[in-house]
């Protein structure tokens, strides 16, 4: 167990916040896999203070442990925000920072990891956030703009001033994004300087990968995000592997088959059939990665699902054809983005 400001967490995965995928649906149906904080997809400060439709990120009250990732550039602003969304749900755990994010859209206006050119500035966000709510905040950072910028540790001594409650690091560089392998060397043995709870981020695909960065950076926590669509027992892998060092076989396909129908039920329910539908193109063929001969049908998903019917059918001629088969090779690398 591990603590975010008053709050105890009981295990060792995080469920990364990712655009368009961690809905509240998303977050409930990954908890039972062993996922012990989660967090919103990101939502500006903007939208927090005057988008109705924003409530479909802040309402949440079935998830327990779940963290709103807000993100802006002005601490006062972003401080302002905060407290009108524990107007609106008293119930919210804790703020995360998104200081992280790479899309030019939200750089753009000095959000996201542009923060981190200004390290005095993420410290002053905490700092406000903190006073304004008094629940717990955390951060989510990069190593930096480039490999000629890797000024993180600067930025987490501003954020621990600031008395912030936890700090998630991607191993990758703003310039980076979300290609090439991420550097966690850089990053050795960096819980041991921090004052703080330390959660990695970045490539955490397989049970190895969770296992090795914890080693590499004394990390308290490593966050899964990309690597768990389509595979949520990676979670579970890893989460019983840290609590008692098993490691757990492979599910089969007919398993993966059952876990699909049910994030689909959970989906329609939050979102209606016809934009769930839409959804499950891209994360049912996920469900099937690893598998031999699987491709016919993982075109077959991706392009023929218009309800839950024809899901169903399709994954059935899955079950049949391939059920008792062990899906050999977890870990698939997506290109879904991260909010970071």
């Amino acid at each position: 167990m591990w603590k975010v400001g008053d709050l105890t967490i009981d295990g060792r995965v995080v469920l990364g916040p990712m655009s368009g995928y961690t809905s509240e649906a998303y977050r409930l149906f990954m908890k039972p896999f062993g996922t012990a904080l989660s967090y919103t997809e990101m939502v500006s400060d903007s939208a927090m203070m005057h988008n109705p439709r924003s409530d479909e990120y802040l309402m949440y009250g079935s998830c327990p442990f779940t963290g709103t990732q807000v993100f802006g550039s002005d601490p006062e602003r972003m401080a302002i925000a905060a407290e009108e969304c524990l107007k609106r749900n008293p119930n919210t755990d804790l703020f995360d920072v998104n200081m992280g994010c790479p899309v030019e859209k939200v750089v753009r206006r000095g959000a996201g990891s542009a923060l981190m050119t200004d390290p005095a500035r993420c410290g002053e966000i905490v700092r406000r956030i903190k006073e304004k709510t008094g629940i717990p905040v955390t951060a989510k950072i990069r190593l930096g703009q480039g490999a000629d910028s890797m000024n993180f540790r600067e930025v987490i001594a501003e954020l621990e001033a600031a008395e912030v409650d936890a700090i998630t690091v991607h191993a990758r560089t703003r310039k980076e994004r979300y290609a090439g392998i991420p550097h966690y060397d850089l990053m050795r043995d960096l819980r041991e300087e921090m004052s703080v709870p330390l959660i990695v981020s970045g490539n955490v695909f397989s049970l190895d990968d969770a296992i090795g960065y914890t080693e590499i950076t004394g990390a308290d926590a490593v966050m899964v995000a990309r690597g768990g669509i389509g595979n949520p027992f990676l979670v579970t892998q890893i989460d019983r592997w840290f609590r008692d060092g098993t490691r757990l076989p492979n599910p089969t396909v007919s398993q993966q088959v059952d876990w699909c129908l049910e994030l689909a039920d959970m989906l329609i329910a939050e979102k209606g059939e016809e934009m769930a539908a839409k959804k499950l193109r891209s994360i049912a063929p996920k469900f099937i990665v690893g598998c031999r001969h699987s491709r016919e049908f993982r075109y077959r998903l991706a392009t023929e699902i218009d309800d839950r019917a024809s899901l169903e059918a399709i994954l059935e001629e899955v079950r049949e054809r391939l059920g008792d088969r062990v899906v050999r090779t977890l870990g698939y690398r997506t290109s879904v983005p991260e909010d970071d």
